[in-house]
């Protein structure tokens, strides 16, 4: 977008009654601000179904061109994604640049990528984006050099140009296409070497902006306190694009990874949901998912259902989840508090951190035992073992050996069976 500020009318058609409609409208609003567009104003009409020529009917073209015209605007931005003739008829039509949500949403999804792999994955939606609407087939596509005969070099050069740009297109999409494949590749080993660690993998997941980062960085300070481990927070719409992988340590020796995702909004556009797939695919192997929801936001639910389609776009099934009702302060809400697997909280404020951690505890150690332990003197490597990896809470010195009361994984329970004491 250029450097003149963006001024623009937003234009949505309520399909059937559409009870998000207005929701959906606030939503618009609330990406283009993260643009820095200033909305001067908002056309809605009701439809059964959108026009294929205009999306809207063509009546209303009229009463979008004189708003455009009176508010001073310099753009206009329509709240789903429209087809290359769409918006070529109403480029026409209205003698302004327009611009869909999709494109709204890959815009900001650019300017927030700051990792090689966001960004790589950003530019492939965009260009697949691109690719159908290589706009410029009608005023532009001047027909000066073409003669009568067929053959290549008798084309207008518009028509010329263009296949060059498409060409340019396919050879860069496909280019990305490997590069990321690579870097699948790394993940995939990156998660295989978990696996083999055994460390268990929380993977935190939700609409954006309900305060997933927030959540993640008051369970660092909790843990950790080391500052520069922290990310990314604010409050506004994709704030964090990056997957951030954070080593979460608990005090008795037992320990989790903490991935936080990108969060999701509606009508994602799904190039974008298959060019952040490898990200995403954290969540499908994690043990355990917190869906993060925003409860002071009255459309939660909706939010809920969106974020949960979006995850079962991407494979992401049947693993365990625990849903967590973040800004229970704006919400009125009663917290903190725990009900099965659903917990009431407060990120910003910090409470409900203990209860969140104790729920996530009973989900993914839930293979832990408690026994007692004989070590003979001359294995001094399994008690330091037990010592890293397990918890001691108690210890004597008998005459066979060190004899501890720990709580292990059942793996190594059965690793050291022999030297348990029945």
């Amino acid at each position: 977008m250029d450097e003149l500020i963006e001024k623009a009318v937003l234009v949505g058609v309520n399909l059937r009654g559409d009870v998000h409609f207005e929701y959906s409208l606030e939503e618009l609003r609330n990406l283009a601000e993260a643009l820095d567009v200033e909305v001067v104003g908002t056309v809605t009409q009701n439809l059964e179904r959108v026009n294929p020529s205009h999306y809207v009917g063509t009546g209303k073209i009229e009463e979008i061109k004189n708003f455009y015209d009176e508010s001073d605007a310099n753009l206009v931005i329509f709240d789903d994604e429209l087809s290359p003739s769409q918006i070529r008829n109403l480029e026409a039509d209205l003698e302004c640049k327009v611009i869909d949500r999709t494109m709204l949403i890959l815009d900001i999804f650019a300017r927030r990528a700051k990792s090689k792999e966001a960004q790589m994955q950003v530019e492939l939606a965009q260009l697949q984006y691109m690719l159908p609407r290589l706009v410029g087939l009608h005023a532009s596509l001047s027909r000066q050099g073409g003669g009568t005969g067929g053959g290549f070099k008798n084309r207008g050069a518009g028509e010329t140009k263009l296949e060059l740009d498409r060409r340019k297109i396919e050879d860069q999409i496909a280019k990305l296409r490997r590069d990321l494949e690579v870097v699948k590749e790394q993940r995939e080993t990156q998660r295989k070497q978990r696996r083999k660690n055994e460390i268990p993998v929380v993977s935190i997941v939700g609409y954006t902006n309900a305060g997933k980062s927030t959540i993640m960085n008051q369970l660092l300070r909790k843990t950790e306190h080391e500052e520069h481990k922290q990310v990314f927070e604010k409050d506004m719409l994709f704030a964090t694009l990056e997957t951030s992988v954070r080593q979460i340590e608990l005090p008795d020796h037992k320990s989790f990874l903490l991935t936080d995702t990108v969060g999701f909004v509606s009508k994602l556009p799904h190039h974008l949901v298959k060019a952040f797939r490898s990200t995403l695919e954290e969540a499908r192997d994690a043990d355990l998912l917190l869906h993060v929801v925003d409860s002071s936001n009255e459309e939660y639910q909706y939010m809920m259902e969106v974020t949960n389609d979006t995850l079962h776009a991407v494979g992401v099934e049947d693993v365990p989840t625990v849903y967590v009702y973040n800004k229970a302060d704006l919400a009125n809400a009663e917290y903190p508090q725990v009900s099965g697997d659903t917990v009431w909280m407060s990120a910003k404020e910090g409470v409900g951190l203990d209860e969140l951690l104790q729920v996530v505890r009973r989900h993914i150690f839930s293979d832990y035992v408690t026994c007692r332990i004989c070590i003979p003197y001359d294995r001094g490597d399994i008690v330091s073992y037990l010592n890293e990896y397990s918890n001691i809470q108690e210890t004597a010195y008998e005459e066979e050996g060190t004899v501890l009361k720990v709580e292990m994984r059942e793996a190594d329970a059965n690793r050291f069976a022999e030297f348990i004491l029945k």
